[in-house]
């Protein structure tokens, strides 16, 4: 029986040995985890300069405009009289618009839905 046990722990030497190989990969390197060489992340390149600001020049009231605005042809306006105003007519809101505007008017004056189709429809072509 000596014998037979020698064998068995032979056998289980060999075996553990043999199968030692990949848990050999799992053993933490002498001076453990922390120990190991520490790769730094890389930097980002250093930040451009900041944008140079220009304060506009802001004109003084009491200053002259510049030549290029300012009245050279006096001939043309005098200081008397002020220049007659340009009337136009208004131009007239497109045929959706007004069509849209006459059944909002008709839906707030309480108009159930046919009347507020007669109705945008005489509204609409005045």
């Amino acid at each position: 029986m000596h014998v037979m046990s020698r064998t068995t722990f032979a056998i289980a030497l060999a075996l553990s040995a043999a199968l030692a190989g990949g848990a050999h990969a799992q053993i933490y390197p002498p001076g453990g985890i922390n120990n190991q060489p520490v790769i730094p992340f890389p930097t980002a390149p250093p930040a451009p300069p900041p944008p140079r600001i220009e304060v506009p020049h802001v004109p003084q009231m009491n200053s002259p405009p510049p030549f290029a605005l300012q009245n050279n042809k006096p001939g043309y306006v005098t200081q008397d009289t002020p220049p007659k105003p340009v009337l136009r007519r208004d131009r007239r809101p497109s045929f959706s618009d007004r069509i849209a505007r006459c059944l909002d008017d008709g839906a707030a004056w309480g108009m159930n839905p046919n009347q507020r189709a007669a109705y945008s429809r005489q509204c609409a072509n005045q």
